[in-house]
């Protein structure tokens, strides 16, 4: 019995100094920022498959709705609530999944879920069988964000985190940029079915990638914290809910992103309905000044609050970055759809509200970070994803939708301009809300656990 127990022991004494041995080379590697940086890298390119998967349908609008004979509303449908009803509901489980297993096979696993869905959509033969298989979509890409968040405020430290989340969202204007000029050429010289199909493919190579290439960091890398049990699901929303600043903050998100969606869904249709663009000018012009205006913004917002919160020591910049850009965007936007007299000024007049627009997700994402602790991230993010994208991404481009289906017996193909510039005005509803979350998020921070 001595010996049995001896060796037993010996046994789990290897296994452990095996695992520290493990661990400790994984820290090693990510001490090195090239493989720091490289990571980042292949997950932000994993994001823009994401996008890409997400908005290519947008680009495919008019022939969608004339193949399919549906309304703007149900576009609307297809392009947000269809894929956000599942991915909010999914992305809380997924992320309760990423606080205690492994993050990088959830993300592997989810690039195949979405990349096979989105070919999927192009054997669509009516609005429901398109509708089921965005649905799909969805259940894939509820599993790509929040491991990622919590994998990158693993490895970068805190005064870098808002930038470096704000590269992962590259990924949002990256899929645009992708998507819509991918999306316009498969679409001229072949037709929106076969669209689908290519810009899926690609993602089951990224997840080969992301599978091989990225090693788990252990939690709480980046502050050399000790690892702790990860908190229940309702313990980390009730943890969040008495966080008056969050209720502000996540709600001004979910705004902000109504706007974007709302906007930016339907301006490929927009374009080509009302200014009569053809479709590669809209994939090149539109694809091109939406891409990199959004890529600046997004990179510049989590630039200017860690530049901010260095050089004042005050971690509220971090909501009002997100605060004077959706101030800002109001006229600017209003400027592209009510002034405008045809599409390629339409188009480049898009560039700054693109460009403002992008400034909130990076600072957002790492508030939600620093509000709690090391185990709670990938949570605090499906959290506020789930806020975000089910107003911002399910409503916002299905109110817009409906909107100009209603206003279409007055305003003719004008109905569309109309329900956007009044889909705009929502930011200044969002800038009340960055407001409010500035007055008590000081002390939340400061209260934030380990």
């Amino acid at each position: 019995m001595t010996d049995s127990t001896e060796v037993s022991g010996a046994v789990e004494s290897t296994e452990a100094s095996k695992e520290d041995s493990e661990r400790a080379s994984i820290i090693q590697a990510y001490k090195n920022p090239y493989y720091r940086y490289l990571v980042l890298g292949i997950l932000t390119t994993v994001y823009v498959s994401n996008f890409v998967d997400r908005q290519v349908i947008n680009v495919l609008a008019q022939y969608i709705i004339d193949d399919l004979q549906i309304s703007d509303g149900q576009f609307g449908m297809l392009s947000g609530a269809a894929f956000a009803i599942i991915y909010t509901t999914l992305g809380i489980p997924i992320a309760r999944l990423a606080d205690i297993s492994n993050r990088r096979n959830i993300i592997a696993v989810s690039a195949v879920i979405w990349s096979v869905m989105t070919a999927l959509c192009g054997y669509a033969q009516n609005f429901t069988q398109l509708f089921i298989a965005r649905f799909g979509v969805g259940v894939g890409e509820a599993g790509g964000s929040p491991p990622s968040h919590s994998i990158v405020s693993d490895i970068f430290p805190a005064e870098q985190r808002a930038t470096a989340l704000s590269t992962y969202s590259l990924g949002v204007y990256g899929g645009v940029l992708v998507g819509t000029v991918g999306g316009a050429y498969l679409v001229q010289y072949f037709d929106w079915r076969i669209a689908f199909i290519v810009v899926g493919l690609p993602g089951i190579l990224l997840a080969l990638i992301v599978r091989l290439v990225i090693k788990e960091p252990p939690r709480g890398m980046a502050e050399a914290k000790s690892d702790v049990a990860p908190p229940g699901f309702w313990r980390v929303v009730t943890f969040l809910w008495e966080r008056k600043s969050f209720r502000h903050l996540s709600f001004a998100c979910a705004l902000h992103a109504f706007v974007t969606y709302g906007m930016g869904n339907f301006m490929p249709l927009f374009l080509g309905r009302t200014h009569d663009m053809s479709i590669l000018d809209v994939g090149w012009y539109y694809g091109l000044i939406a891409g990199i205006g959004g890529l600046a913004g997004t990179y510049f917002g989590g630039w200017a609050s860690d530049r901010m919160n260095r050089k004042t020591g005050d971690k509220t910049w971090y909501v009002w970055i997100p605060f004077i850009s959706t101030i800002a965007a109001v006229p600017l936007a209003l400027n592209t759809f009510l002034i405008m007299p045809n599409g390629y000024l339409a188009v480049y007049s898009y560039f700054l509200p693109v460009f403002f627009g992008g400034w909130y997700l990076g600072p957002c994402i790492a508030s939600t970070h620093f509000l709690v602790g090391l185990r709670m991230r990938a949570m605090a993010s499906a959290i506020l994803l789930f806020v975000l994208n089910l107003i911002g991404l399910g409503l916002g481009p299905m109110v817009t939708g409906f909107m100009s289906d209603y206003l279409e017996p007055r305003y003719g193909d004008d109905s569309l301009r109309v329900a956007m510039s009044i889909t705009v005005l929502v930011n200044l509803w969002c800038a009340t809300h960055y407001y409010l979350a500035t007055k008590t998020i000081r002390t939340d921070f400061e209260r934030a656990p380990d």
